[in-house]
């Protein structure tokens, strides 16, 4: 293992072929691939009759826009010069791919919340991905470019400075550094913010499986308890794939720990249903389970989704440590987030499609940006990025990407500078998938 002042002196090295205003230009190249073929070849196996929900969530704003084109932004950020610092990517890491959950001791914690992308590469994607998404987010909700550039640049030097104060710290102080959901309240300075603050962990504590068991289930004529469907956002499993769920279970529980495969046998089968999730993640195969325990009243709600590519590894020279996807995710979400789900999974199910399990909900909540005003977005800004700074310091060198970013905002305004110009080109994007639609191109389903 190199020494801090070896591993420092690897972050500087890196300014000297990646400058820290290098980061702030975005002029797309004359082949920049047309945003709606590559959502097109996102879509070519999935489910055919779920992409015009997925289309027509993504044609609502330029933000819904962003949050879909993952793949769009990850061949844009790869056309960029890139550090060579690695960590493991989010992949995915806008503003809504943070919030609620509960840790295994029911604290709640604020933290990313999203792994469907991650992958190793080079830190300053993810970090160009939060500001960028922040930006669309301010234009969106109507506040001025001034705003949403300062919102940007929040959010960058709060992961710079986070990312500093982690360097110093030990081993084990890094790796058990989380962010307590109640004790953000004390520094939320108004009133009106706090009451929403209070609001939303309220609402995340609540949402439990047994909560749950009243919003999504129902009592056949026979008395038996089922998922009650909501076509065509949930629907019937079908035999085929209720018998494909089933099997899919038992080799979900082989790669859990031996303690948690016990807690998992005290529970049986009751249903499984199709569901649609997201935005990005439209059409991909998804299903929840319903199981119970001790009793019908002692329910526990399990997520089943598809894990595909990730739109990072195209982009990334070298082969990554994985060759399962599900089980990149997994070790992704494990590596990341401060504290795991315990019932998180993967396996391969039918045709070789990879899949991972989690909880489907488990105190989840999150933020509504889309009512932020500008001081609230510029808060939030600041969370998400000291959550960031956190994860990536987890999975890379702390001490190289803090000697790379430095004690001063150079890189926090050049990035700041990259979201605005990248804001600029979501809203082209974003037309062009509305113009798509127009002609016929695509079909979009609105307001599912």
């Amino acid at each position: 293992m190199s020494s801090p002042a070896e591993r420092a002196a690897l972050g500087r090295r890196a300014r000297q072929h990646s400058p820290r205003s290098s980061h702030g230009p975005w002029i797309p190249s004359a082949d920049r691939p047309d945003p709606v073929v590559t959502l097109e070849r996102q879509g070519a196996d999935r489910l055919r009759d779920l992409l015009p929900i997925r289309y027509g969530r993504m044609a609502a704003s330029p933000f819904a826009f962003l949050r879909g084109a993952a793949a769009v932004m990850a061949g844009d950020l790869a056309a960029t010069p890139h550090t060579g610092l690695t960590v493991q990517l989010c992949g995915d890491a806008h503003l809504l791919n943070f919030g609620l959950f509960a840790a295994p001791d029911r604290a709640l914690l604020f933290d990313l919340n999203d792994f469907d992308e991650t992958y190793p590469g080079p830190f300053e994607w993810d970090v160009k991905r939060l500001a960028a998404s922040i930006a669309v987010a301010a234009r969106d909700n109507g506040h001025s470019d001034r705003q949403a550039h300062r919102a940007a640049l929040t959010s960058v030097t709060a992961y710079r400075t986070n990312m500093r104060r982690l360097a110093s710290l030990g081993e084990l102080a890094v790796w058990y550094e989380r962010i307590d959901a109640h004790e953000l309240l004390p520094l939320i300075r108004t009133a009106r913010h706090r009451r929403r603050a209070e609001h939303t962990l309220a609402q995340a504590t609540r949402r439990t499986s047994l909560h749950a068991l009243g919003k999504l289930t129902e009592t056949t004529p026979d008395g038996r308890r089922r998922i009650a469907y909501d076509p065509p956002l949930l629907e019937p499993a079908g035999v085929s794939d209720a018998a494909a769920v089933r099997k899919m279970f038992g080799d979900y529980r082989s790669t859990l720990a031996e303690e948690r495969r016990r807690l998992l046998d005290r529970y049986r089968f009751v249903d499984a249903a199709r569901k649609v999730v997201g935005v990005g993640s439209v059409g991909t195969r998804c299903f929840i389970v319903l199981l119970a325990g001790r009793d019908a009243d002692d329910p526990l709600f399990l997520q089943i989704k598809e894990a595909t590519r990730s739109v990072v590894e195209d982009h990334i020279p070298n082969h990554g440590p994985y060759i399962h996807p599900g089980h990149r995710v997994v070790s992704g979400q494990r590596l990341l987030q401060a504290a795991g789900d315990i019932f998180l999974g993967w396996m391969t199910g039918p045709q070789g499609r990879s899949f991972y399990w989690r909880q489907l909900r488990d105190m989840k909540g999150s933020a509504d940006v889309t009512v932020m005003p500008p001081d609230e977005l510029l808060a939030y800004a600041g969370l998400c990025g000291t959550a960031l700074a956190r994860a990536h310091a987890r999975s890379g060198d702390r001490v190289a990407l803090a000697a790379y970013l430095g004690g001063k905002d150079g890189f926090d305004r050049a990035v700041a500078a990259f979201a605005l110009h990248y804001a600029d080109q979501t809203a082209r994007d974003h037309a062009a998938l509305r113009g798509a639609i127009s002609a016929g191109v695509l079909t979009a389903a609105t307001g599912v």
